[in-house]
This record gives C-alpha cells, sequence and structure tokens, in this order.
C-alpha cells in the first residue's frame, strides 16, 4: 500500500460555489489558487471596521483561515470536515479602513492527516505591507 496522498485537487469554480453553499459567513473572492498556494480577497463592509476606522482582528483572522482552507482544497479537493487546529496570528500594522484586503497563503507541509500554511494579509494595493501574518495547522479526516 502506497504511503502517498492521493490527490484531488479543486478548481477555483468549485470551491467558489463550495463555500458560498457552506460556509457564507465569511464571503471572499477567489483570485487564484494551486500549486500549494491561494490569493482571495474580502470585500470590507461597514461590518468589519472597528473604531478608528479599522479592520477588526477577527474580520484579518477569519479571512487567514479560509484562504489556508482554501489553499488546501485546491490540494485535496472539497473536504467538508478539514478543521484548523492551531492558528498564531501576528498583527504587523493597521489596515486601511477604507481598503479591501487581500490574502496569500503558501502551504509549508501537505500530509495525510496534517496540513500547515502561512497567510500574509495586505491592504488592497499595499502588497509590500503585510498587515498581518498567520500562520495555521488544519487537521485532514483520514476518511477524505
Amino acid at each position: 500500500m502506497s504511503s502517498e496522498l492521493k490527490l484531488e485537487k479543486a478548481e477555483i469554480e468549485e470551491i467558489t460555489a463550495f463555500l458560498a453553499t457552506d460556509f457564507p459567513q465569511m464571503p471572499v473572492d477567489v483570485l487564484s489558487v494551486g500549486d500549494g498556494r491561494a490569493r482571495v480577497r474580502h470585500v470590507v463592509t461597514d461590518a468589519d471596521l472597528r473604531p478608528g476606522g479599522t479592520i477588526s482582528g477577527p474580520t484579518m483572522m477569519g479571512l487567514a483561515d479560509v484562504t489556508l482552507y482554501i489553499a488546501i482544497l485546491g490540494e485535496i479537493g472539497i473536504v467538508p470536515l478539514a478543521v484548523t487546529t492551531n492558528l498564531n496570528v501576528s498583527f504587523l500594522r493597521k489596515p486601511e479602513g477604507g481598503k479591501n484586503l487581500i490574502a496569500d497563503c503558501n502551504l509549508l507541509k501537505l500530509g495525510r492527516t496534517l496540513a500547515v500554511g502561512e497567510v500574509y494579509i495586505y491592504s488592497e494595493g499595499q502588497e509590500d505591507k503585510a498587515v498581518c501574518h498567520v500562520v495555521g495547522t488544519y487537521a485532514i479526516p483520514a476518511n477524505k
């Protein structure tokens, strides 16, 4: 028996449809996915803002989490029961409240039962100045 992980990659359209149906609480635009990476846009609304015009921490954490999930789905296919087991967040600077957020994920490890990745979040148009850095781990169900 091979110990290799069987990969059933999912494309942007399939991932977008799955998220819209099963995870409507975090609406995002999937800009790209594949090769262990994902790029996602979150359109910022008034509900995401805190006093002073900054974007809330929970908004950025949710964006990082879903971006990591999208990168994983791009490699293993649609797996609804893959779940976050760890998320380490560093807020680096205040994001601009009037700009959408862009998240870039790079998978660091994709195993049979765990995936680890890092996500950088930027204010759209300012991809040279990360506002948040996240490292996360997902558990992948054994019977996926």
